[in-house]
């Protein structure tokens, strides 16, 4: 199965139906699974409540309600909404949040987010695992998002990698999707990719080859450190090639040559980069002729944006002798 994925050249790469399925799955946002959200909330608040809940909430009487927003403090992308909508309704389903603003969204300072109303001892328990689910995805979807935005005018693609929070990664793979991203393969039972470690004790034609047999029709995917790994990894007949810490002179001259190798096969691997490159020098690499270029800076390296829950009465309820005021 043929179908061109980014590079500019005459012959496209051919893509595994597995792979060419997980690529074109990825058009748009997409919501993490509810099971994911509620999972990773239920473990957040678990961390933030043991052994005896909210002390300080509970200090609140119990007629007090309030109302509030959440407000986007810095610029950036909006991702993480479903976990923070999450939060509020596991610690009491009382409590209302509603959306004006959508994950991919772009936002900026003072841009109003989603109201909240509800008790407020619930507001007060939520508000942190709530403001911390929606900052660290919105400063994935961001930093996804400044990537994209400086390969905007080429045909490569910015991918994820697996260097995820642990137990977060389907939230942070939807963030990054948010911010314009694509997402690598899910985990290590997506496709086969072999590194330098795997190939100890064999070389690129063996371990191919007994991925084939092992599991016909998946993908193989080869880490390249050098152009003569490239050559073996083409003769071996790998769907994609990883060029590994390379120059963008070393990733030229392996371009080149898959590219002479397919003039004369007919068919050429999906081709990826990564390894030490940063946000200033990733357009220099994507005018290379790869297809992807994968980082782990949109989550490894992402920065919380800044969000806040600005509270007051909620003038529409029975408030109760006992509330104060904002």
């Amino acid at each position: 199965m043929e179908r061109e994925h980014c590079s500019e050249t005459t012959i496209p790469a051919r893509l595994p139906p597995d792979l060419l399925a997980h690529l074109d799955s990825q058009e748009g946002p997409v919501e993490p699974s509810t099971d994911a959200v509620a999972d990773a909330v239920a473990l957040a608040l678990h961390e933030d409540l043991i052994p005896t809940g909210d002390l300080s909430a509970a200090l609140v009487p119990t007629l007090t309600f309030a109302q509030g927003v959440l407000s986007s403090r810095s610029t950036g992308v909006l991702a993480g909404s479903a976990c923070a909508t999450e939060a509020f309704a596991q610690v009491d389903p009382a409590v209302e949040v509603v959306w004006r603003r959508s994950d991919a969204d772009r936002i900026a300072p003072g841009d109003v987010l989603a109201t909240v109303q509800g008790p407020l001892a619930s507001i007060l328990t939520a508000e942190r695992t709530a403001l911390n689910f929606l900052s660290r995805l919105s400063g994935v979807a961001t930093t996804t998002a400044q990537w994209v935005e400086v390969v905007a005018e080429t045909d490569v693609r910015i991918w994820d990698t697996r260097k995820t929070t642990p137990g977060h990664r389907a939230l942070e793979r939807a963030a990054v999707r948010a911010g314009g991203g694509w997402n690598h393969r899910t985990n290590l039972s997506h496709w086969v990719m072999l590194k330098d470690n795997h190939l100890i004790g064999t070389s690129v034609s063996e371990a191919v080859a007994a991925s084939r047999l092992l599991w016909p029709g998946r993908t193989v995917h080869v880490e390249c450190e050098t152009l003569e790994q490239v050559r073996e990894s083409l003769e071996a007949g790998a769907d994609a090639l990883l060029l590994d810490n390379m120059t963008p002179e070393s990733i030229a001259l392996c371009v080149a040559t898959v590219r002479d190798h397919a003039r004369h096969h007919g068919w050429r691997p999906l081709i990826e980069a990564s390894g030490g490159i940063t946000l200033d020098r990733v357009g220099l690499y994507a005018s290379i002729g790869v297809d992807y270029i994968s980082t782990s800076a949109l989550t490894s390296g992402a920065s919380p944006l800044d969000i806040g829950l600005d509270l007051g009465a909620d003038q529409g309820r029975d408030l109760g002798p006992d509330f104060g005021g904002p």
